[in-house]
């Protein structure tokens, strides 16, 4: 997954993601959908490596990963596949916090990745190179995440997070259509306002675009997940081909186990090393 939209704290609905998954055409990936072995599961599925990069369950348990950019720095020696620690936090019975700490202590082991795992009001962001270090748990409010550090302004997330912003709570339910359109946002930025992440320009401006589109890699799905405080929540899953095309869509309204809490997090983000 390459850009994240995530919205905490709404009184009706608790928490709001609307993400795009980007990859190679090539890497063979399942569709989001409930997992045989553990159907309380929603999620895709990464067919070369076992992991996943976005999910939720039915106890109202959700996380997703996005990579970090970081072009020439090698991957540590046997670093696990990232799509790991979204799996394992999807299958355990772990606190979001204990979760986030555990990896935190061993976060050198993999090549850079951001996380953000939790239940609506409790979720907690890791990024492996953010210089910070520590984990933090996040505040009520909007969110935007790509391949930097949470809320960098590159171009795409501005772009994703003034349209997403402005769009009512209750539409993302009543017409999720409108949000998979935003999603499917093509504008590429301007030359002068590209990120510098040692790519090449020609490359850095293909993935400046919200939506990616070329033959080789691209948006290979979009996914918006609203989680609604009457303990109800709405996973739907739009897929595309190479060309950027609707390939198929999927929804699930799916009954939590017990009514979400509409309390916002805490007023202030509480990390790690405030403790």
């Amino acid at each position: 997954m390459c850009i994240a939209y995530l919205s905490i704290g709404h009184p009706d609905w608790p928490l709001r993601i609307a993400a795009n998954r980007d990859e190679f055409h090539v890497r063979p990936t399942m569709a989001a959908g409930p997992w045989p072995e553990r159907p309380g599961v929603i999620a895709g599925r990464d067919l070369t490596a076992g992991g996943t990069w976005l999910g939720w369950t039915a106890g109202g348990r959700f996380a997703l990963l996005t990579n970090y950019r970081e072009p020439g720095l090698p991957v540590p020696s046997g670093a696990p596949s990232r799509g790991v620690l979204v799996r394992d936090y999807l299958l355990g019975t772990d606190s979001a916090a204990d979760h986030v700490r555990a990896i935190a202590r061993h976060a050198g082991d993999w090549a850079g990745f951001n996380l953000i795992v939790g239940a609506p009001g409790d979720v907690w962001y890791l990024c492996n190179r953010d210089p910070a270090g520590a984990p933090r748990r996040l505040r009520q409010g909007n969110y935007v995440l790509s391949n930097h550090l949470l809320d960098t302004p590159w171009p795409k997330a501005r772009r994703l997070r003034a349209t997403l912003d402005t769009l009512p709570a209750d539409q993302w339910v009543q017409d999720p259509e409108q949000v998979f359109a935003l999603l499917h946002d093509t504008t590429q930025a301007d030359t002068r306002d590209l990120p510098e992440t040692g790519l090449s320009l020609a490359r850095e401006q293909l993935l400046s675009s919200p939506f990616i589109i070329s033959p080789d890699y691209g948006t290979r799905c979009s996914t918006i997940i609203v989680a609604g405080a009457d303990g109800h929540a709405l996973f739907s899953e739009l897929s595309y081909d190479a060309a950027g095309l609707p390939t198929g869509r999927q929804d699930w309204r799916v009954p939590t186990m017990a009514g979400l809490p509409s309390a916002p997090c805490p007023s202030g983000a509480e990390s790690e090393s405030a403790r």
